[in-house]
């Protein structure tokens, strides 16, 4: 009768889990741990690894118990999903996301749907959208930001892709979603095709520049002022409670403190060389391909490339000779100038990040939702931090702004910034201390702020050696003309280009 009873139980336990809200593939540490989230938000979901040992040790250890499903075939990961059938990757980007599309597609139907939640670069996510819906199915992609902790906790998530999935998706992403203090969820859609890894590409570049331009705080406290780690670290834990509050504030005033096991820090032990995954790259690119001067992002991925030269650095050192750091000013106050140089940096990097969402949604006709864009990054992600809620309200105040600079809030910060600002980057300079993000920041404001820059005398170059043709202020926008320089006489112009 036991045994009876139990085999009576283990059959319902079977048909209570026999069809999952959702399958992922791809049994990394973010994988198990979105799994492990979702499950926690009531949802039964099936997984599949391509090495099958991982599905088993996976479903028997941290899943053991749970309304987790473990599949050992593509075949039976479909079989066990509820329709519309959704099957999330979360695999390397590039060439596996393809070859899992294509391992999956013999075994979906029309309206099923295909997520991939890695960090695959935009123009990929586009042609998977297209291709996957040419054969009747939809897809996401969706960016998805706060590293391992975000993922078991609540990650912020930028969906994007077939804009039919966004109904069968979204209680799934919504619910796993971190929630900000008014309870919304740091998810909502982002656009058609690859605009959510565009949004996700976009918020990876300007961690990118948050990163230097604390890394040059850093540096201009150590070198120039001679603070020991636990001043910095008191100094980190103040700006945290300020305007810079945020979690790579947070976490940088954790690291300063941190002690290795000889009772050294070991902020001090960790060799200068940076390393990228690729993203910050892409963002300068598009920059680049849009025309749009992305300017401290883009000193960012340099300075990570310079700082991966170390051999050569060092050998530079020897050689090459600059001014000695020496500080005879108030520390106290130059550590606020410094603070008031890296809010002011920060508002420029985040203008440009916005002014190229604006210019590639015109470009691939994505309606980007700016403020909502904030919303998403307010919370889970790595850039969170309480900057982002008066973006938020820069472009709840003003949908169509063109650049977060001209918003009342973020010009008076700006302004009143300024003398701290540029005394931090003429200093820095006078002292041979290093602050490229922190430089051209403070370069893009007086260009941005400028109505006449020296662009009349290079275009007079370049239609003196090229005949590329010029514009002229007493004439109207959009009637071009060249001029016989040298006086050796021919009338044709050449074809011009405009980013």
């Amino acid at each position: 009768m036991g045994h009876l009873a139990g085999k009576r139980q283990g059959q319902k336990v079977r048909k209570i889990m026999k069809k999952a809200d959702i399958g992922l593939i791809g049994l990394a540490v973010m994988g198990e741990n979105l799994v492990m989230n979702m499950e926690s938000k009531g949802f039964t979901v099936a997984v599949y690894n391509r090495t099958t040992e991982k599905v088993k040790a996976f479903v028997e250890g941290r899943a053991a118990g749970k309304n987790i499903i473990g599949a050992f075939s593509i075949e039976e990961l479909v079989g066990s999903l509820e329709r519309p059938r959704k099957v999330m990757l979360m695999v390397k980007a590039g060439k596996p996301v393809d070859d899992f599309i294509e391992k999956l597609l013999p075994y979906l139907e029309a309206g099923d749907i295909i997520i991939d939640g890695g960090n695959s670069h935009f123009p990929d996510t586009i042609r998977r959208t297209e291709y996957v819906e040419s054969k009747g199915l939809l897809y996401v992609g969706t960016g998805v930001s706060g590293g391992e902790e975000g993922a078991l906790r609540g990650p912020s998530m930028m969906p994007g892709g077939s804009p039919a999935a966004w109904a069968h998706v979204r209680p799934i992403f919504q619910g796993i979603s971190v929630k900000v203090e008014d309870g919304s969820p740091c998810c909502e859609w982002v656009g058609e095709n690859g605009a959510g890894h565009f949004v996700k590409m976009v918020h990876n570049g300007i961690e990118y520049g948050d990163m230097q331009l604390i890394c040059e705080a850093y540096q201009l406290m150590k070198d120039l002022l001679g603070m020991s780690n636990d001043e910095m670290h008191e100094v980190f834990s103040e700006w945290n409670k300020g305007n810079l509050n945020s979690y790579l504030i947070e976490i940088s005033r954790d690291i300063l403190a941190y002690k290795d096991n000889d009772g050294g820090y070991l902020i001090d032990k960790i060799l200068d060389t940076a390393g990228q995954k690729g993203t910050g790259k892409w963002t300068a690119v598009a920059a680049l391909d849009e025309g749009i001067p992305l300017t401290l992002i883009g000193e960012a991925v340099f300075a990570r490339c310079l700082s991966a030269m170390k051999e050569e650095r060092v050998k530079a050192s020897g050689i090459l000779k600059g001014p000695k750091p020496k500080f005879t000013g108030d520390k106290k106050a130059f550590v606020e100038d410094i603070r008031e140089a890296l809010y002011a940096s920060k508002i420029v990097s985040y203008a440009q990040g916005y002014t190229l969402m604006r210019a590639a949604a015109k470009t691939y006709g994505w309606n980007l939702n700016y403020g909502g864009v904030a919303l998403m990054w307010r919370g889970g992600c790595i850039i969170r931090s309480v900057f982002l809620g008066k973006i938020k309200e820069a472009f709840d105040k003003n949908p169509g702004l063109e650049n977060l600079l001209l918003d009342d809030f973020f010009k008076d910060k700006i302004e009143a910034a300024q003398e701290g600002w540029r005394r931090v980057v003429s200093t820095a300079m006078t002292n041979g201390i290093w602050v490229p993000a922190f430089t051209t920041a403070l370069c893009y404001f007086d260009g941005y702020r400028n109505d006449r820059l020296p662009a009349n005398l290079l275009q007079a170059q370049r239609d003196y050696f090229g005949a590329h043709t010029y514009e002229r202020t007493d004439k109207p926008r959009g009637e071009f003309f060249h001029t016989d320089w040298a006086g050796l006489g021919g009338g044709t112009a050449s074809t011009t280009y405009t980013a």
